[in-house]
């Protein structure tokens, strides 16, 4: 299978599961939008050396798992190209933060390591609600309901042409890559003084190719618009969706609830 084959199978594989009939799938997709929006916000909004407290969290993208009846290997599939760049920006964490922090099992735990985890799964959760979304909504639907949300107008038309056009650019890299291949002998890896002009032929040649993909758009009517027809409407179940799982995120970022339940477990036990 070409490249061009596996970015095209990888969009098709969202527009099939966001084709599909499931309870989430039924859920209107503002409302699905607004609790993604709720929970990055309180994701985010953890001090920095939280690990456990955030643990009740992922029951939301459990749950979209079960109700959307999406594969975990795709969730995986799409989470593993972007843990290198996490992990990238979270190794130095460790190296930075030494101070030890909490102990387990006579191991003491700096900081860094903490907070390492920490990002981990921000990440995680993060990036797992944001793929559940997009499978059980549908790019075009998902774009719908930021218009209906009042969204700007040009913000929607951007994301809109950046999901249908993505793949061109991918597209021009592979030729950039597959001609330096050519004519360097069948080198695998690219020469540090050859990667800066590697990197202006391939912007001379995206800007280049989204002129003409423009002009043809211009040819064919386009004045800055990209309709999109939705076809929703908020229901009493949209209501009950989004108020549970509010005020689960917003319990969950109050309450500490693993050590509650830790103390809970240690009273009875006494």
């Amino acid at each position: 299978m070409t490249a061009r084959s596996e970015r095209i199978r990888t969009v098709d594989e969202f527009d099939l599961l966001a084709a599909a009939d499931s309870p989430l799938h039924a859920i209107d997709p503002r409302a699905k939008l607004l609790t993604v929006l709720l929970a990055v916000a309180v994701i985010a909004s953890y001090p920095r050396h939280t690990v456990a407290g955030m643990a009740p969290l992922f029951l939301l993208p459990a749950a979209w798992l079960a109700l959307g009846r999406v594969p975990l290997g795709f969730v995986l599939r799409r989470l593993l190209p972007a843990l290198p760049f996490v992990l990238l920006m979270a190794i130095f964490n460790p190296l930075i933060d030494r101070a030890p922090l909490v102990e387990a099992g006579g191991i003491a735990l700096s900081g860094g390591w903490i907070s390492f985890a920490s990002i981990l799964l921000r990440f995680l959760l993060g990036m797992s609600l944001a793929i559940l979304l997009v499978a059980c909504t549908g790019f075009n639907t998902l774009c719908s309901a930021l218009l209906r949300l009042h969204a700007p107008r040009v913000f929607v038309v951007q994301l809109l042409l950046l999901y249908r056009y993505i793949f061109l650019l991918a597209d021009e890299a592979r030729r950039v890559r597959l001609a330096y291949a050519l004519r360097s002998g069948g080198e695998r890896a690219v020469a540090l003084p050859v990667a800066g002009s590697m990197l202006g032929q391939l912007l001379l040649r995206v800007m280049g190719r989204g002129q003409r993909i423009h002009q043809a758009m211009l040819g064919r009517g386009f004045t800055g618009d990209l309709p999109v027809r939705h076809t929703f409407r908020w229901h009493r179940r949209d209501t009950l969706f989004l108020l549970g799982w509010a005020v689960w995120i917003i319990l969950a970022r109050a309450v500490n609830i693993p050590d509650q339940l830790g103390l809970f477990v240690i009273k009875a036990l006494a």
